[in-house]
């Protein structure tokens, strides 16, 4: 991590509160805004159809209840009595509650259930609920369309990002905490939309559908269903507030996890080597029983919300079955009536308990955008100049001017540097670790902005050319070979995709790739990963040794390059090199003092300054620092043999 760098992804960054982040990730649903209101036009005629099935399933229980009554009453009374000489029966037989429900009822006596009226109303609501169905599927159809469309543009937006994001940030990011949130918390959001979106649709709509139709039945029982709403509410809140800080850990410790994981496996050579194995493994251990808690707290306390729902429900159910009873023996409501409104009361409560459940999930996916959203809101590279300059470098002058920059305020680590390096020639620099070096090759590629100062190539400040523009005529070389998985070929072929198989077999050639390939099973077309499997620390750098000949930039920056190459290819990449920097302004950072006693300039930095600045001989003459790098190199060389 780049000291003073702003560790804008660390997991202990604060999280927003739940209702912003909810509120902003779901305007990422704005663009398919139409699509949105077909899908909530289809839930609503869903659900109404739903809605109306237990209302119209009441009737055909009126009609067998007014049958069987019908027949009973047929029993105790004569041939062709009406319902009225009915009710007068049982109030002078001092049964005053019959009479009341036979007030209530369309009974006759003698006459029995209508099975042909009975089968009407059953096809009615089997109709009903066939379409309920159908636009049910048609909804949860488009409605996944709509999340999948969404999250692949939040991929998207992320990936965009990412490109104008300042190299600052991946230095202070630990690599497996970004790639968690850009694979998991991604993938975490769309899980999160696609359970919740539809039910928490059709729970809503199903609420109010119910509420107007316990309304229309009997407001008295209405009232009563409703008092345990505010209960169930305090009671989501109250939870969903406990479980909310451990959600966000949760996906904070995955993320650690994910870091530490990355970083093992991927120094596992250097783990085993010094035999750290056990201590790597009780890292791991130690983040994976955090990772374990704040999961088995958050699911355990969310989880808690369905039972006291269900409960709260089942009292409800109670109530509305007790006074229900009560008004059909008054006579104030059919039977079929309390049984809809029954089973309106349940349904009331499943929506209920059904957004208890989601608030898990919205908890877990709120959780993760926030983790996404910090990286949208990170802070980007300064944007390239309106009217930024894209001329070709013709020359490839490179002048540093009193150049600035400090990655901590309080700790310079380039104070004041001047530096000009002419068409044609090679400028090497060396220095002790920390010097600088790579810090001023960073500002020429514009990976980092300065503090003050300027550099211009051909008399033009870089601060006016677009980034594309400047580095696509930058070549760079590192240290650390940097390999994709594909052929050898392609590998190559990356430092210009339009180069012709001439072009790559003859940069291949320039930079010695020819020389191994050929023993390789498939030549050019052998496939590597990206680790580079298959070929040796060597020839991977002289696989990207040839990616940059094939580049043909007219400016090349070569850090370390010849590191990981034995002592003959050296010599041959030297050759190469001299060929390849003919023409062309070339910047050689070297430990290796060998290696760039030929150098038309050797620049000698110390703590972000420049010490010394000459050729070979003269500086060796001057018995400077450059004469004691030199001296120290070759004299421990000599110690050795």
């Amino acid at each position: 991590m780049r000291p003073g760098a702003p560790n804008i992804g660390s997991p202990d960054a604060k999280a927003k509160s739940f209702t912003p982040s909810l509120k902003r990730l779901l305007r990422r649903l704005a663009p398919e805004r139409g699509y949105v209101a077909v899908i909530v036009g289809l839930a609503i005629v869903s659900v109404v159809l739903n809605t109306l099935g237990p209302y119209i399933l009441g009737k055909a229980t009126n009609l067998v209840f007014d049958g069987v009554m019908g027949q009973l009453l047929g029993r105790n009374l004569p041939p062709g009595a009406t319902k009225e000489q009915a009710i007068e029966f049982a109030r002078q037989h001092g049964d005053n509650v019959q009479a009341d429900m036979l007030g209530a009822m369309n009974v006759t006596p003698g006459v029995g259930v209508d099975f042909s009226a009975v089968g009407r109303v059953l096809a009615l609501v089997l109709v009903l609920y066939l379409g309920a169905a159908v636009f049910g599927w048609l909804q949860a159809y488009l409605l996944n369309f709509v999340i999948n469309r969404t999250v692949k543009r939040l991929r998207g937006a992320i990936e965009d990002k990412i490109h104008r994001l300042p190299l600052r940030y991946f230095d202070s990011t630990p690599r497996g905490d970004l790639l968690s949130r850009v694979t998991n918390d991604v993938d975490n959001i769309a899980q999160t939309l696609q359970q919740t979106m539809s039910q928490l649709l059709t729970s809503l709509f199903t609420v109010l559908g119910i509420l107007i139709m316990m309304f229309w039945i009997s407001p008295l029982l209405a009232v009563i269903a409703l008092l345990t709403v505010p209960a169930a509410l305090i009671v989501t809140t109250q939870i969903a507030k406990r479980s909310k800080p451990h959600f966000v850990n949760q996906w904070k410790y995955t993320g650690q996890v994910n870091a530490q994981v990355e970083e093992a496996y991927t120094g596992h050579e250097v783990v085993t080597a010094f035999g750290r194995n056990r201590e790597v493994a009780a890292e791991f251990d130690r983040r994976n029983e955090e990772l374990f808690q704040a999961s088995f707290r958050a699911q355990f306390i969310s989880g808690l919300i369905m039972p006291a729902i269900m409960f709260l429900g089942n009292i409800n159910f109670v109530l509305v079955a007790l006074v229900g009873g009560l008004r059909v023996a008054t006579g104030n409501l059919s039977l079929g009536e309390v049984q809809a409104f029954i089973q309106y009361s349940r349904q009331f409560s499943q929506p209920l308990t059904q957004i208890g459940a989601m608030a898990n999930l919205l908890q877990s996916g709120v959780a993760s955008a926030e983790r996404i959203f910090e990286i949208l809101d990170a802070e980007e590279q300064s944007p390239d100049a309106v009217m930024a300059d894209t001329r070709p470098v013709d020359r490839g002058r490179v002048e540093f001017e009193a150049v600035s920059f400090r990655y901590e305020p309080q700790t310079p680590v380039i104070e004041r540097l001047s530096l000009l390096a002419e068409p044609g020639h090679v400028v090497a620099i060396v220095g002790p670790t920390g010097a600088g070096k790579t810090t001023l090759v960073n500002l020429l590629m514009r990976f980092y902005e300065l503090d003050a100062g300027a550099i211009t190539i051909d008399g033009v400040d870089i601060t006016e050319m677009t980034r594309d523009s400047l580095r696509s005529r930058i070549g760079m070389v590192l240290q650390d070979t940097w390999l994709f998985k594909g052929t050898i070929r392609e590998n190559i072929s990356y430092g210009n995709p339009l180069a012709t198989e001439a072009e790559i077999l003859a940069a291949a050639r320039a930079a010695y790739v020819d020389r191994f390939v050929h023993a390789l099973p498939e030549g050019y077309d052998t496939v590597i990963d990206e680790e580079g499997t298959g070929v040796s620390a060597g020839e991977k750098q002289l696989i990207t040794i040839a990616r940059a000949f094939l580049a043909k930039p007219s400016i090349l920056v070569l850090d370390e390059a010849t590191s990981s190459v034995d002592t003959r290819t050296e010599s041959l990449v030297q050759h190469a090199t001299a060929a390849l920097r003919r023409d062309r302004t070339s910047f050689v950072i070297a430990h290796r003092l060998s290696t760039i006693r030929d150098a038309d300039l050797i620049v000698v930095m110390e703590h972000g300054r420049i010490v010394e600045h000459g050729d070979h001989e003269r500086l060796l003459a001057e018995r400077g620092a450059y004469y004691r790098l030199y001296n120290a190199q070759f004299a421990a060389a000599a110690a050795e043999a």
